[in-house]
């Protein structure tokens, strides 16, 4: 049984010519449709003052998603611990967790952009200490009884749906966020395969279960069209776009490479990296089938801005020659 998942960021360049309205209408249609397709997760992203609009409040857009789905968790990757406060993530977090009826998971994470830093008024450098007291926050929160915090009592009512409160992943870019991750969360998104084990030996070293081997995916995007040099034609600006707006916040960080990210100064070069791909809907039965039987696919339909009706497009095509080959 194949499994897909479908990612949204909301980039919307001005070149796209499409609305935000439109684009955010987009992202919740297409999460419905995924969920009536067996989707398993929809994940949503954050990032804050980004001049293409990157979506910067993520629970707000779950919480719409979470009232037009039924079955599709709801997963947001990643919360940057630094630029929330922990009592009122909590409460938003909660109230979420009820309106999808526990269908949420978290990633919390550092952040790595200095610009979003400088925002928020945050030294970069407390990110570490921000995050810890974030999950351990959290974690006090969703138990459902008072606590301490900062010599303040708190009690954060209601509960979340889940006993406990959502997942709580880590994300991280270091052997150190790795570690930590090991310690304190319920599991570990690395942005790249090679930190999993440092993750895996502390996980052991601390007493947990070994979570096994990386099964995680990667950052690649599929597009899916009826012609591959067409859908490239179509394709290609946004690409770009995502390519190098992250390749430029990844290169400022000292971060180069990771995800798959660099910037790119032309079409040929993009398609090099393989970080993007136009397949035909049999080339992507053929890569799924490849997989094995419980082989992810993870779609970002909106990539880079791209306009909605292409998008749907790729979708349509998926939906019409690639689900029915699987059955």
């Amino acid at each position: 049984m194949a499994l897909f998942g479908i990612r949204f960021d909301l980039r919307n360049p001005a070149f796209a010519g499409v609305s935000s309205a439109d684009r955010y209408q987009a992202a919740i249609d297409m999460s419905e449709w995924a969920d009536q397709h067996g989707f398993v997760t929809v994940i949503l992203s954050e990032h804050h003052g980004s001049a293409d609009g990157y979506l910067p409040s993520p629970v707000t857009l779950a919480a719409a998603i979470a009232a037009r789905t039924t079955n599709i968790r709801i997963n947001i990757a990643a919360l940057v611990a630094s630029f929330h406060d922990p009592i009122r993530l909590a409460e938003d977090v909660a109230i979420l967790d009820q309106i999808s009826r526990g269908r949420l998971d978290l990633v919390i994470t550092n952040g790595y952009v200095d610009s979003e830093f400088a925002m928020f008024g945050r030294p970069i450098a407390e990110r570490a200490r921000r995050t810890v007291d974030m999950v351990e926050t959290l974690r006090a929160a969703w138990t459902g009884e008072p606590f301490e915090v900062g010599g303040r009592r708190v009690h954060v009512t209601p509960s979340p749906c889940q006993p406990g409160g959502p997942k709580i992943t880590m994300g991280g870019s270091s052997e150190v966020a790795a570690r930590r991750a090991a310690r304190l969360g319920d599991g570990y998104m690395p942005s790249s395969p090679a930190l999993w084990e440092h993750y895996r030996d502390e996980a052991i070293a601390v007493g947990k279960p070994d979570p096994g081997p990386y099964v995680g995916g990667d950052t690649s995007v599929v597009h899916v069209a009826a012609d591959v040099e067409t859908g490239w034609k179509e394709l290609a600006p946004y690409a770009m776009h995502e390519m190098n707006a992250y390749g430029e916040w990844m290169r400022s960080a000292g971060l180069e490479g990771v995800g798959g990210y660099e910037p790119i100064a032309d079409v040929d070069a993009l398609r090099a990296t393989g970080q993007y791909r136009v397949v035909t809907p049999a080339e992507l039965v053929e890569e799924i089938r490849a997989k094995g039987p419980y082989g992810f696919t993870l779609l970002h339909p909106l990539v880079g801005g791209l306009p909605p009706d292409i998008a749907w497009s790729s979708l349509r095509l998926i939906e019409s020659e690639v689900f029915p080959a699987l059955d």
